[in-house]
């Protein structure tokens, strides 16, 4: 009995070796290069993913820099236009033209031809 148990466990032992032996075979990998080339194009494109995710954050990020500038320039730009638009200031702008500020009342012209 107690070499059925022996043997039991040589051949055990001899068929693992066996199945590692016949998996790593020059037959067994010629017969499985269409599924390494499978693996191999899968993480090729693995890796193209991740550069073209980082490509993309890389260029998100400078949009959002370039955006945050013209946000900056249109709220300064709005408020110069605000401030040059007051009308004290609009009467400093033009007095160089020798324009002024009007102290009376403007004059309503009426056609009399137009009233007949």
């Amino acid at each position: 009995m107690l070499e059925e148990k022996e043997n039991k466990t040589e051949d055990q032992n001899s068929s693992a070796k066996f199945d590692w032996r016949r998996l790593l075979s020059y037959q067994w990998v010629v017969s499985n290069i269409p599924f390494f080339l499978f693996l191999a194009a899968l993480a090729v494109l693995y890796i193209y993913n991740g550069h073209y995710a980082d490509k993309l954050t890389r260029k998100i990020s400078v949009t959002e820099k370039h955006i945050k500038e013209l946000e900056y320039e249109y709220k300064t730009v709005k408020s110069e236009v605000i401030f040059r638009s007051k009308a004290s200031e609009l009467v400093k702008a033009v007095e160089p033209l020798g324009l002024k500020e009007l102290t009376t009342p403007p004059v309503m012209l009426e056609d009399e031809a137009q009233k007949k």
